[in-house]
C-alpha cells in the first residue's frame, strides 16, 4: 500500500508541476504592405502561423484590430481622451483611421468572426476555428487589410509628410494562464503582445528614407543608409548629406527581418537625414545604430547617435546586454502626444530637443524600454510601472551620472546640487520627489487611473522612488545584480510583478514582502 502512495504521489507532483509550468504563445508573421502617400492608406496581405503552446485547446483568436479605434467619437480611445483633460486638448484638430477590408481564412478556408460584446470596442474582432486548435498544434490564418491612416495624434498617423505606422496590422491578442487579454487600444495605456518572428515587405514611393523594427535585407539600401549616415556622423557641422535614391520615380520594396519581438514598427520621410554608426559592448558584440532627424538648421540631433549608442551601452552594463543587432531613433513631428513612444528596435521621439540634456534623456529613456517592454516582455496594460517604472529609474541613474540633471525638476535644481557627487545628487532629487503628491497606488491597470497625471506619476515617478527605497536598503550593487537575475530570468517571456518579485528575492537572499506591499499603497511611502 505504501509503494502505491508513494506512486500515487509522484505521480500528483509531475502533475502539479505540468500545470505550472510556463508557457507562452508564438506567432509567425509574414505582411506584404504598400503605402499610398497621397492617399494616406496602407494596403496589405498578413500570413500569420500561430502556434498554441498553451494546456489548452482553443475555440477561437481574439485579433486586435487597432486602426479602428481611430474611427469615430464612440470608441473606448475616443472616450477616454475626451474625458481626460490633460490629453482632451489632443482633439484639438484630427482626422479619423479605419482599418477594412478584412477576409480572415483559417488554413485556407474562409472562418467566421464575430464582434466584441463591448460596443466601444470596435478594433478587437473574434476569429472563430473550424476544429479546436489543440495543444502544441499551430493554424495558419491569412487576410488582407487596408488602413487608412489618421492625423497623428495618438501614437500612429501622418502629420507634415511623415507616415509614423504603428498598431497598423491585425494582431492576435494575448493568451496566457490568466487568460485572452483582448483590450482596446487607448492613449493612456500600452500593451501585451506575443512574442513573434516578423517577415514584413514594405513597399513605399523611391525618395522615401524608411526605418523599422529589425534589420534591413536590401543590401543596396542598407549600404546607401550606411554609407550617407556615416557621412553625417564625421561631419556634423556641415550642411548634411541626403540620401538619395538610385531611382527617383516609381516604387521601391523593402524587406525586414527581426525573431523574438512583441511588436513591429515602421516610419517613413522624404526628409529625414540619417546618422549610422556602430556601439561595442562590453562584450564585443558590435550593434548598428542609426537616428533619423528632420533636415534643420541648429538642430540638437546631429548628436543623437552618441544618445543611443551611449543607452544601448550603459543599459546593457547595468540590466543585460541589449540583444538586437540594431538600435534605431527617429525624430517625430512635435505635437501635443508624448515625449517618445517605443517599439522593438526602433523608438519615436517627439519632444521639442530645446536641450541636449532633454533630447538625450527621452531618448535614453525610450531606447530603455527595449529592455522594459521587449526584451522583457510584461502586460503593460495591467502593469504600467513594470515597464515605465522600472525605465524611469534607470533614466534618472542616466541623466545623474551624465548631466547632474533630471527631466522631471528641469532647471529648477540648485547650483549647489548640481555640484554633488552622483550619489549625492540622485539622493536629493529622490528626497525632492517624496514630496510631489502621488496619491494613487502604483500596481493599477492604466485604464483605472483617474486621469493621465495620476498615471504618470504612479507608473514613472512613484515606481522609480519605490526602487530608489529599495535601493538604498540592499545597496546599488546588490539591486543591479538582482536586476541583471531578473533579466536573465525573464528575457524574451512574459514576466509579470510576483516574477520580478522572486528573482529579486532570490538574488538578495531576503524576503522582500514589505516593499511589494508599496506597490498598492495610496498616497506618499511613509
Amino acid at each position: 500500500m505504501k509503494k502505491y502512495l508513494t506512486l500515487v504521489l509522484i505521480i500528483f507532483s509531475s502533475v502539479v508541476f505540468a500545470q505550472e509550468k510556463y508557457w507562452q504563445q508564438h506567432v509567425n508573421y509574414n505582411i506584404d504592405v504598400t503605402l499610398n502617400d497621397q492617399e494616406k492608406s496602407l494596403k496589405g496581405f498578413e500570413t500569420i502561423v500561430y502556434k498554441n503552446n498553451s494546456p489548452s485547446s482553443l475555440d477561437f483568436i481574439w485579433f486586435h484590430i487597432w486602426p479602428n479605434a481611430y474611427k469615430n467619437e464612440n470608441t473606448a480611445l475616443f472616450e477616454q481622451l475626451k474625458s481626460d483633460t490633460a490629453r482632451a486638448g489632443k482633439l484639438d484638430k484630427y482626422t479619423y483611421g479605419s482599418i477594412e477590408g478584412l477576409n480572415f481564412k483559417v488554413n485556407g478556408k474562409v472562418a467566421a468572426t464575430a464582434a466584441h460584446p463591448n460596443p466601444k470596442y470596435i478594433d478587437i474582432i473574434k476569429v472563430k476555428l473550424a476544429s479546436p486548435l489543440k495543444p502544441g498544434d499551430s493554424v495558419k490564418i491569412t487576410t488582407d487589410f487596408k488602413v487608412k491612416l489618421p492625423s497623428y495624434f495618438s501614437r500612429s498617423g501622418f502629420a507634415d509628410g511623415e507616415f509614423m505606422v504603428c498598431q497598423w496590422y491585425p494582431k492576435p491578442a494575448v493568451f496566457d494562464k490568466n487568460g485572452w487579454h483582448e483590450f482596446p487600444y487607448l492613449d493612456m495605456g500600452e500593451y501585451y503582445s506575443d512574442y513573434a518572428s516578423f517577415n514584413v515587405n514594405i513597399t513605399v514611393p523611391a525618395e522615401y528614407v524608411v526605418g523599422a523594427t529589425g534589420v534591413l535585407q536590401n543590401a543596396d539600401e542598407l549600404a546607401a543608409y550606411k554609407s550617407v549616415g556615416a557621412k553625417n556622423v564625421a561631419n556634423r557641422t556641415a550642411k548634411p548629406v541626403l540620401y538619395i535614391p538610385k531611382n527617383s520615380k516609381g516604387l521601391k520594396k523593402l524587406n525586414y527581418k527581426m525573431n523574438n519581438v512583441p511588436d513591429f514598427a515602421w516610419f517613413a520621410d522624404k526628409d529625414f537625414v540619417i546618422q549610422y554608426d556602430t556601439a561595442r559592448l562590453a562584450s564585443g558584440k558590435v550593434v548598428d545604430a542609426f537616428t533619423y532627424y528632420h533636415n534643420k538648421d541648429s538642430t540638437l540631433w546631429n548628436y543623437s547617435i552618441e544618445y543611443a549608442k551611449d543607452a544601448v551601452k550603459r543599459y546593457s552594463k547595468w540590466i543585460g546586454e541589449y540583444e538586437y543587432p540594431v538600435v534605431q531613433v527617429v525624430e517625430g513631428p512635435k505635437n501635443n502626444s508624448s515625449g517618445g513612444m517605443e517599439y522593438p528596435t526602433i523608438t519615436l521621439i517627439t519632444s521639442p530637443d530645446a536641450k541636449k540634456e532633454s533630447l538625450d534623456a527621452v531618448i535614453a529613456h525610450e531606447v530603455g524600454h527595449n529592455w522594459f517592454m521587449s526584451m522583457l516582455g510584461s502586460n503593460e496594460r495591467q502593469h504600467a510601472w513594470q515597464d515605465e517604472g522600472l525605465n524611469t529609474y534607470f533614466q534618472f541613474r542616466y541623466e545623474a551620472e551624465k548631466y547632474r540633471s533630471n527631466s522631471i525638476f528641469g532647471n529648477a535644481i540648485p547650483i549647489e546640487v548640481q555640484a554633488l557627487p552622483v550619489d549625492k545628487f540622485l539622493n536629493a532629487i529622490y528626497g525632492a520627489l517624496s514630496g510631489i503628491p502621488m496619491q494613487s497606488a502604483i500596481d493599477l491597470p492604466s485604464d483605472q487611473f483617474k486621469s493621465s497625471d495620476e498615471y504618470s506619476t504612479a507608473s514613472y515617478l512613484k515606481t522609480a522612488l519605490w526602487l530608489y527605497i529599495l535601493e538604498n536598503a540592499v545597496g546599488r550593487e546588490k539591486l543591479d545584480a538582482a536586476f541583471q537575475h531578473y533579466f536573465k530570468l525573464w528575457t524574451g517571456k512574459h514576466p509579470q510583478p510576483a516574477d520580478l518579485k522572486a528573482a529579486f528575492e532570490e538574488s538578495l537572499g531576503t524576503n522582500l514582502d514589505r516593499y511589494f506591499q508599496l506597490l498598492n499603497k495610496e498616497g506618499k511611502f511613509e
